[in-house]
């Protein structure tokens, strides 16, 4: 069990753009952060909700009182680095105890310059931002906790929004990769690269795919080239509605047979590419203990989420794509609110849901997603053979 530095007493504020401030405690780096302010509600996983590259830009709430005392480990890492903006917690644990623990929490928020504030009512903050949505903030310690009020305000509403936001170049990997299928060899699949969670190609790698892991900068006919048998589009932050180029992308490989399968960003971006707008939700779904209905079996599924944006489709009946895609249905719904949380094309072989099925940190509900993917790949893969040996 290990002491951390949790607690210094510095002074640090965090400031919403409508002019609320709550003063608290230093944490983490000291200085300045600007983002957009919004509260994730799972009990744990606060490792994995830090490392995952759908929250570049934003400043995470965790509504859970007391984080931090599992610490950090290599394991758990959803990508190379920590990217929220910045980090806001009640109690920040004043010790490390666990065995796969390698340091701390406060440590790592540290060394990679993550501004954070504890010490504050995040019971009324999440209150706040249900009732006035997610909103633009920033948090000020050390010299710029100094700035006035109205400094630091003006800041704060100077700073960029997340709608019209294009985010995918600053998570994107410059270079393309590929990690080997693992087990019995089924085919290929290019992973257009997001935001991508670590896990979630480790899943794809399990079920028989070797994964190539491709820029977010590629054309229709590289991927084309690359001679895939499918096609996923990952997770991501920003605004689906500033991606028109990755929107073309889609329907170009759409119309050649290729198999689709996305997740989040994914899925709002197939959304844009069958016809369907999309939104941006008062404070967004973010947290592990999302409840959402798979329309085809009637079962609840408990899904982990990170969105603030969403599809604009029905989902009370099937539609017929406006750019020639055929039929969709809306496959899953959150039962919150009624937003779309999967769609299902009926007559191409594409699919996407909105949450996380690789459930990192859990739970694991969705996780027959990937089984899904896989067996409408094999399944398209035997079609396409059979067509083939009958024009021979």
């Amino acid at each position: 069990m290990t002491e951390t530095p949790t607690g210094t007493g510095e002074t640090a504020v965090l400031v919403l753009e409508d002019g609320r401030r709550y003063e608290g405690r230093a944490y983490g780096s000291r200085g300045r952060t600007l983002g957009e302010a919004v509260f994730a509600t799972g009990m744990t996983g606060y490792q994995e909700t830090l490392t995952d590259p759908s929250y570049a830009g934003q400043i995470v709430m965790m509504t859970a009182p007391h984080i931090g005392i599992t610490g950090m480990n290599d394991e758990d890492m959803e990508s190379a680095r920590i990217w929220v903006a910045g980090f806001i917690v009640r109690d920040p644990s004043r010790v490390v105890s666990n065995f796969r623990s390698q340091r701390s929490l406060d440590d790592d928020l540290a060394s990679a310059g993550v501004v954070g504030i504890s010490g504050i009512d995040t019971r009324a903050l999440t209150r706040h931002l249900r009732s006035a949505g997610a909103m633009r903030a920033g948090i000020f310690s050390g010299d710029d906790a100094l700035l006035t009020a109205g400094e630091q305000l003006d800041l704060v509403q100077g700073g960029a929004g997340m709608i019209g936001a294009n985010l995918s170049a600053d998570v994107s990997t410059a270079e393309p990769y590929t990690i080997d299928a693992e087990g019995e060899r089924i085919g290929s699949v290019a992973v257009l690269d997001l935001g991508v969670k670590t896990s979630t190609l480790g899943y794809l790698a399990e079920r028989g795919f070797d994964v190539h892991v491709v820029p977010q900068t590629i054309t229709a006919e590289e991927v084309l080239a690359l001679e895939p048998d499918a096609l996923f589009f990952s997770n991501g932050p920003g605004d689906p509605a500033a991606s028109d180029r990755h929107v073309e992308l889609l329907r170009s490989t759409l119309r050649e047979g290729l198999p689709y399968f996305g997740i989040c960003f994914g899925n709002q971006l197939l959304g844009r590419a069958l016809g369907f707008g999309t939104y941006k939700l008062p404070f967004g779904h973010r947290g592990i203990n999302q409840p959402v209905l798979d329309k085809a079996t009637g079962r609840v599924e408990i899904t982990a989420h990170n969105h603030g944006f969403a599809v604009d489709a029905p989902i009370d009946r099937v539609s017929d794509s406006t750019e020639g895609f055929g039929r969709v249905e809306v496959s899953h719904y959150g039962l919150n609110d009624d937003v779309v949380e999967g769609l299902n094309c009926l007559d191409i072989p594409a699919f996407s849901v909105q949450y996380h099925p690789e459930s990192a940190a859990g739970p694991h509900d969705a996780n027959y997603l990937f089984d899904r993917f896989r067996d409408m790949v094999i399944a398209n893969t035997g079609a396409n053979t059979a067509t083939e040996g009958s024009n021979e």
